[in-house]
């Protein structure tokens, strides 16, 4: 192993708000949740993905500046289905979890079908037949707020080719397939503090990879609740602990 991604890491509000996000993503994913980790908060759970697809996270931070004073960038989840029975039952299972319609501006004829999870997260239920997200697992994407400099830097440091790279879109997955990670390019939105949410990466080389990173254009930031925390060239926190 050199750099893996493990998750994407969501912040909450409360260990009330953390059991809530768990328990709906674990029911729509049908993934198992560990609780805590080697390092940071204590109020943490993961949901490690099956082969090829990225774990989720879901912790209340230490500090004390809260997501009240979070930067408003975002990031949000693609899910796939395989048919239309298939989309209709996952709509279904979200509904009975907890999720409700989202209107971010998607036009009348999108297929797609934009939900927020019961603490206001985006996701998205792609139609069936979706050639783009062949291949990527239920968890097919993460679309990211970034430019075209972010996919660059995160296709050298993941080792992930560019499988998209147009009108400043990028995009990226491993080489055996998965999930997909894209960012929409420019105009990015207005940095105000820590992003809500970051990606998480695990190495057996924790000091060779982030001086790597830092070759790559990456900020080394004071290391937080155990993790060693970097910038992107865009600002975006990300974090890497030992694996």
């Amino acid at each position: 192993m050199t750099l893996h991604l493990e998750a994407v890491t969501y912040d909450v509000a409360s260990a009330a708000d953390l059991d809530t996000a768990v328990t709906f993503w674990a029911g729509l994913l049908g993934r198992d949740p560990v609780a805590g980790q080697a390092s940071g908060p204590a109020l943490s759970a993961l949901l490690p993905g099956p082969d090829h697809e990225v774990g989720l996270r879901f912790e209340v931070p230490d500090d004390a500046d809260g997501p009240a004073l979070r930067s408003t960038r975002d990031l949000h989840l693609h899910l796939t289905t395989r048919d239309d029975d298939d989309r209709r039952a996952v709509l279904e299972r979200a509904a009975s979890l907890g999720a409700r319609p989202l209107d971010v501006g998607q036009l009348p004829e999108e297929e797609h079908v934009v939900l927020g999870d019961p603490g206001g997260r985006a996701f998205c239920v792609i139609e069936p037949g979706n050639g783009y997200l062949v291949g990527t697992g239920f968890l097919g994407e993460v679309a990211c707020d970034g430019t075209r400099a972010v996919g660059e830097f995160w296709s050298t440091a993941l080792g992930w080719p560019l499988v998209w790279d147009q009108d400043g879109e990028t995009v990226v997955q491993a080489p055996a397939g998965g999930t997909k990670v894209a960012w929409g390019g420019e105009p990015v939105e207005p940095k105000h503090g820590r992003n809500p949410q970051r990606l998480d990466l695990v190495t057996d080389e924790p000091e060779r990879e982030v001086a790597r990173l830092v070759d790559l254009g990456a900020r080394a930031l004071p290391t937080r609740a155990g993790w060693l925390e970097l910038a992107d060239p865009d600002g975006n926190e990300l974090r890497l602990r030992p694996a």
